[in-house]
């Protein structure tokens, strides 16, 4: 079943939406490509989905242990879990299994719930750490431009 972004999925950062965005795209091609039997492809899309999803943890990880968040670490286990059990999937298929309906099943599921749950639990505190960050750069624009009019 293919994926529908809905208003539900949103973080409200931009950013991790619009990876969460890509991250859908890639298993709705898993999906649409797995009744063809294109082994080649299928691999291909599972590799640029693996290794864009890492990237993206890394990212969010990054935006949570700037941000202070006191649960950065459980997440980060959350999706070191997550990224072994699909590797698992990877290696399976790499020596001929037909594991592209059981991974895009998982897939599914698991990115739905974690966004809704996990994701979201770290919103706040990446939200005011942003916001903390945007606020001291107007400060820094708005000091140096009354430092130059006094002058």
């Amino acid at each position: 079943m293919t994926i529908r972004w809905t208003d539900d999925l949103n973080t409200g950062i931009d950013v991790i939406d619009k990876q969460h965005m890509r991250i859908v795209e890639y298993i709705n091609e898993l999906e649409s490509i797995h009744g063809s039997q294109n082994r080649e492809a299928v691999g291909r899309i599972l590799d640029d989905l693996m290794d864009y999803t890492l990237s993206h943890f890394a990212f969010e990880e990054s935006l949570q242990e700037e941000a202070g968040y006191e649960f950065s670490k459980p997440h980060k286990k959350v999706h070191e879990l997550f990224a072994r059990r699909v590797g698992q999937y990877l290696s399976r298929y790499r020596m001929g299994d037909d594991v592209a309906g059981e991974i895009h099943g998982l897939l599914r599921t698991w990115l739905i719930s974690h966004i809704k749950h996990d994701d979201a639990d770290y919103v706040a505190a990446v939200k005011d750490n942003m916001n903390a960050i945007i606020g001291e750069k107007q400060r820094q624009k708005s000091d140096g431009w009354l430092r130059r009019f006094f002058r």
